[in-house]
């Protein structure tokens, strides 16, 4: 009986971090289940803003010498947002030049920005959410403070090259 007391007790202390470390493991294998869902392709994901109208203002200068790394899309002012793609909530937080961000790894591990925004939904970092889901609302904060109200809406690749959200919107 006493050579069995070690191992039981290493099969509770296995079955004690199984059972802590269970969360984890789940999470890391649907965040790998992600990564190898295709990434967007053209006119693949819905509009951030139903019923608004598209331009393409990629590429367009801004301040600092920078270039546009995504698109404006105008709303009134507290116009809900909805994800364009589910996935995992990397990052909600202020930027310098975003103000109030949501940031959305999606499918092929892209990343889906969201700026701007006049306020929250009860998000937090780490959820996992479903296209369409609100992630935002429509607003002027970081440095389009004092511009009408607008969403900037970025794409990123997994290393975090910007590319052109425009095409991969579908259009109304």
């Amino acid at each position: 009986m006493r050579r069995f007391v070690p191992v039981f007790i290493a099969l509770a202390l296995c079955a004690l971090l199984s059972a802590l470390w269970w969360p984890q493991l789940l999470a890391g294998l649907r965040y790998a289940e992600l990564l190898r869902q295709p990434a967007p392709t053209s006119a693949s994901l819905p509009n951030p803003l139903p019923g608004t109208r598209l331009s393409d203002t990629w590429g367009v200068a801004r301040s600092e010498g920078r270039r546009h790394e995504g698109i404006d899309i105008f709303a009134a002012r507290g116009t809900p947002i909805r994800a364009s793609s589910g996935g995992l909530v990397a990052r909600i937080g202020q930027d310098r030049l975003g103000g109030r961000t949501v940031t959305v790894t999606g499918p092929g591990g892209y990343h889906h920005y969201y700026a701007h925004l006049e306020r929250y939904p009860a998000l937090r970092r780490g959820d996992w959410i479903a296209a369409g889901t609100v992630v935002g609302y429509v607003g002027d904060s970081g440095n389009a403070k004092g511009t009408p109200p607008h969403l900037h809406y970025g794409v990123y690749t997994p290393l975090w090259t910007a590319v052109n959200p425009y095409p991969l919107l579908e259009k109304e």
